[in-house]
């Protein structure tokens, strides 16, 4: 069986894939940068994520992920930009709120609710009558 992945760690995959997708290396500092925490704490994080085969990392290395990692950050990713989508643009919740809420989130909801969730995001873009009812809802 499979071991979990913690939300943190599911953190540093998206954070890891992100950063890939800018620069064309991703060092320590920059993934410690960008999750607000100290460079040793990446580390470690990054010595569980080699041994669990997402990551290739060598000490003072470039940081890469697998093709396993891969594909779990970008799983991660999606997940994150559909909920953060449905509570800004579709609740219209401020952004800053927006993300960090997507990010709680995103550790959390089960794969049928997302399911459902993208349903219902597509059927309001599929259809404008159904979004301009929901927008005069919210002024009511």
């Amino acid at each position: 069986m499979a071991k979990e992945i913690t939300p943190t760690m599911e953190d540093y995959l998206e954070v890891i894939g992100q950063l890939g997708k800018k620069d064309e290396v991703v060092r320590v500092k920059n993934i410690a940068r960008q999750l607000n925490v100290k460079m040793p704490s990446v580390t470690e994080a990054l010595k569980t994520l080699a041994k669990d085969g997402l990551i290739r990392h060598e000490k003072y290395g470039y940081v890469e992920l697998t093709q396993k990692g891969n594909c779990i950050a970008k799983e991660i990713y999606s997940r994150h930009q559909t909920l953060f989508k449905f509570l800004n643009q579709i609740l219209r919740i401020d952004p800053r709120a927006a993300e960090e809420d997507a990010c709680k989130m995103e550790h959390t909801i089960s794969s049928t609710a997302l399911k459902k969730l993208i349903e219902f995001i597509k059927s309001l873009e599929s259809c404008p009558q159904r979004a301009k009812r929901l927008k005069k809802l919210d002024r009511d």
